[in-house]
C-alpha cells in the first residue's frame, strides 16, 4: 500500500469566530477493494492524536467506517488525509452538531461526563482507536459485496411517498434495542440482536431456502447467486418492493446486496439512513416516531440532530428512559430493567468496583492504569 501523502491534503476554511462550539461530529463509510487497510493504521491513529480528533474508526479489506469529533479543521483534515487514498475518496458523511455539554466532555471536563463511560467514547478529547476487523459492519456473509450491487438509494424528500404506498414492505434494519426507542411509522421489526441475525430472518419472514454452498461464491452482472432463490420468490409471494433504512446507511448497503442476492427484485434504501432524514425532514412532515440511537454520548438525537432525552446503561450499552431508570433494576453502572436478569451477581460485583474507581478517579483502573500499580486504588469509600 503506498500511503496517501497528507501534506497536499486540502485544508478547508477555519471554523467561524461567531460559532461559539466549533467541535463538529462526523459519521462516514466507504466500501472499497482495501487488502492493504492494515497499513493505514498508525499514520492514521498518529494523525487523530496529532490533531486531538477522538472517536472510532474501523479498518477492514472491504472499506472504512468510522465516527470522529473535533474542530472541523482538525477532522477535515483526517477526512483529507483518508480519502487522498483514491479508493477512499468519495466517504458518504453525515455531520451532527456539538452541544456545549458535549463540547465541554470533549476538552477534558470530566466534571460533566458521564459516569463510567468508557474510554472509546467519541466525545473523549485525545482519544482515538483505530481497530482491525474483517468486516466494518458485520453480517458474516464476506460473499455479499456493496462494492459489485447495492439497492437503490432514495433521498429524504423522496422516502415518506415511498414508504406510504401500500405495496412496499418497509424494513428496519437495526438491532432490537435500536427500533425499541424509534422507528418509521409502519417498518416492520426484525428484533434482531445484531445483525448478523439479518440473513436468518429474511429466510425465515419470506420462507427462502438456505444459501447453498455450490452457489454461494458466485454472483454474475447483478444477478443472484442462486437462481433458484429468484423462483423462490416468485413461488412464494415474497414481496417485489422493499424499503430498508438504518442509522446512517451502512447496514442497509449489505443488508440490500443481500436482499438482491436472494432474488427480490425492488430493494431502495433511504440514502444518508435516519440522521440524514432526520436532518433533512421537517418535524411536521416527518414519519418518524420516537428517537434514533446513536453510538456516542448522545445516545439518541431527534429532529435536527439536536440531543435526545435517553441516557445509556453502562452494565450494556443499552438505552433508558426516566422511567427505566426509576425501575429497581436500574443500577448506575451496573445494570437496567434489560440487562439485570442475565447478569450475575459476580458481574454486577465487578459492574460496582469499576464504578468505585471512575467516581474515585475518573478512569477505570486509577492512575496507575497500565503501569506498575505505585497507589494503592481505594474502591471502598469507608476506608
Amino acid at each position: 500500500m503506498t500511503l496517501p501523502d497528507f501534506s497536499h491534503a486540502a485544508t478547508p476554511p477555519s471554523p467561524s469566530q461567531d460559532d461559539p462550539h466549533p467541535l463538529v461530529v462526523v459519521s462516514f463509510y466507504k466500501f472499497a477493494d482495501f487488502p492493504d487497510h492494515a497499513a493505514l493504521r498508525n499514520p492514521l491513529k498518529s494523525l487523530c492524536e496529532e490533531l486531538r480528533v477522538s472517536g472510532g474508526i474501523i479498518l477492514a479489506p472491504e472499506g472504512i467506517n468510522g465516527s470522529i469529533c473535533g474542530t472541523r479543521d482538525s477532522v477535515e483534515k483526517v477526512l483529507g488525509f483518508i480519502q487522498s487514498d483514491q479508493r477512499l475518496n468519495g466517504l458518504r458523511r453525515i455531520e451532527s452538531p456539538v452541544s456545549p455539554e458535549e463540547e465541554a466532555i470533549h476538552h477534558g471536563h470530566s466534571s460533566g461526563s458521564p459516569l463510567a463511560a468508557g474510554e472509546d467514547a467519541p466525545f473523549r478529547w485525545d482519544h482515538v482507536r483505530v481497530k482491525l476487523k474483517k468486516e466494518i459492519v458485520s453480517l458474516g456473509m464476506p460473499t455479499v459485496s456493496p462494492i459489485k450491487r447495492v439497492g437503490e438509494y432514495v433521498s429524504p424528500q423522496e422516502w415518506n411517498a415511498l414508504i406510504s404506498d401500500p405495496d412496499t414492505v418497509v424494513i428496519d434494519v437495526r438491532n432490537d434495542y435500536e427500533t425499541r426507542i424509534g422507528k418509521f411509522k409502519g417498518a416492520v421489526d426484525p428484533c434482531t440482536a445484531a445483525f448478523r441475525e439479518f440473513p436468518s430472518w429474511v429466510v425465515n419472514e419470506f420462507h427462502l431456502p438456505e444459501a447453498s454452498a455450490e452457489h454461494s461464491e458466485e454472483q454474475v452482472d447483478g444477478l443472484p447467486a442462486n437462481a433458484d432463490d429468484v423462483n423462490e420468490v416468485a413461488k412464494r409471494g415474497t414481496p417485489r418492493r422493499v424499503a430498508m433504512y438504518c442509522t446512517g446507511g451502512i447496514r442497509c448497503e449489505k443488508a440490500s446486496s443481500y436482499l438482491l442476492s436472494k432474488g427480490f427484485k425492488e430493494v431502495y434504501h433511504l440514502r444518508g439512513g435516519i440522521l440524514k432524514y432526520l436532518e433533512e425532514v421537517p418535524r411536521e412532515e416527518s414519519l418518524w416516531e420516537g428517537e434514533c440511537f446513536v453510538f456516542d454520548k448522545r445516545v439518541s438525537v431527534e429532529h435536527g440532530l439536536v440531543q435526545g432525552s435517553f441516557k445509556l446503561c453502562y452494565g450494556c450499552k443499552q438505552p433508558v428512559s426516566d422511567s427505566d431508570m426509576e425501575a429497581p433494576e436500574w443500577e448506575y453502572g451496573v445494570s437496567c430493567p434489560y440487562c439485570y436478569s442475565s447478569k450475575s451477581e459476580e458481574e454486577k460485583e465487578r459492574a460496582r468496583a469499576r464504578q468505585r474507581q471512575f467516581e474515585a478517579w475518573g478512569i477505570i483502573g486509577g492512575p496507575d492504569k497500565g503501569r506498575r500499580p505505585t497507589t494503592k486504588v481505594r474502591t471502598d469509600p469507608e476506608q
